[in-house]
């Protein structure tokens, strides 16, 4: 356990949200679940207790479903391998639209997970909520790097 506590405090969120997103679209095996139990529990000591933690908390350790896992590893990909994504995507007034998003992150927010990348469509940082995201595919042509810490968007801003 003494292990397990100097690597919790090493892991940055970037990091914790990397390995959330390799188990969400793992599905529900024995291995995915004990995985899961095992990053709850490093989670669990790991923050504050409050409704935002706890909701946030239980996506990050609640299995994808389908459909959304496949979409989930052709992201991944694309943000290992500095790959622009186009995605067809339903913003929240249903409006459809077709974007390429050059992938930074993902990250968890209360119940949602999100693609945040730039998006060359509106020509700045866009989150995009998994569950509007109707496709996606590698365009196999290269992104920028992007600093993923500069990608937070339900992060607070220091004061300057």
């Amino acid at each position: 356990m003494a292990n397990a506590a100097t690597h919790r405090s090493a892991l940055t969120p970037a990091e914790i949200a990397a390995l959330a997103l390799s188990l969400a679209h793992l599905g529900a095996g024995p291995q995915a679940a004990t995985a899961r139990r095992a990053l709850r529990t490093l989670l669990d000591d790991d923050v504050a207790d409050g409704e935002v933690v706890a909701a946030t908390l239980q996506t990050l350790t609640t299995p994808l479903g389908p459909a959304t896992a496949d979409r989930a590893r052709v992201i991944a990909a694309a943000i290992t391998e500095h790959r622009i994504v186009r995605l067809v995507y339903g913003d929240a007034r249903a409006n459809v639209t077709i974007r390429e998003v050059e992938p930074v992150t993902c990250l968890v927010h209360r119940d949602h997970w999100y693609l945040v990348g730039w998006c060359r469509m509106r020509r700045g940082v866009r989150a995009f909520r998994f569950d509007r995201i109707l496709a996606v595919e590698s365009t196999g042509m290269p992104a920028r790097p992007h600093r993923a810490e500069r990608y937070l968007p339900f992060q607070g801003r220091a004061a300057a």
